[in-house]
């Protein structure tokens, strides 16, 4: 892969990841798993092709998590704790990157809220018009 469409990194630069082709969607999960990861209220992420993802740099930091009940695995630097992707350890082709993970515009907006019924109560829902889902935006 040498004509990377966009670049990503972590925070200390140690992690360093490439993919050929732009995001597809994008969103914000409000579950209570990306709650208490991020430390924020949701995550903002993109769905990309794993198949078109490179880490270029740093895989030995990469560090995945997977909770005890499934789901895909959450990787970050072990070095300075970046956030940078979800994939799947089926092998799915589909993965999410963190879009602070992204080292520019990767061209794509969130475009849906997911787990709502789920969302903090200390931060309330924006009211900015993107569609919003009770659980998992594939089931609705």
């Amino acid at each position: 892969m040498t004509d990377a469409a966009i670049t990503g990194s972590c925070l200390c630069g140690g992690v360093r990841f490439e993919l050929t082709e732009l995001p597809t969607a994008a969103g914000y999960c409000h579950c209570t798993r990306c709650q208490k990861r991020t430390g924020t209220a949701s995550s903002a992420q993109a769905r990309v092709d794993a198949r078109t993802f490179r880490l270029v740099q740093g895989e030995e930091l990469v560090k995945g998590w997977r909770h005890p009940d499934g789901g895909f695995e959450k990787c970050f630097c072990r070095e300075c704790g970046a956030h940078l992707f979800s994939r799947d350890p089926e092998g799915s082709p589909q993965m999410s990157i963190r879009m602070s993970a992204f080292d520019e515009d990767p061209g794509v907006r969130p475009m849906w809220h997911t787990f709502v019924d789920y969302a903090a109560s200390w931060e309330p829902l924006p009211d900015d018009g993107l569609e919003r889902y009770p659980e998992n935006k594939a089931r609705g």
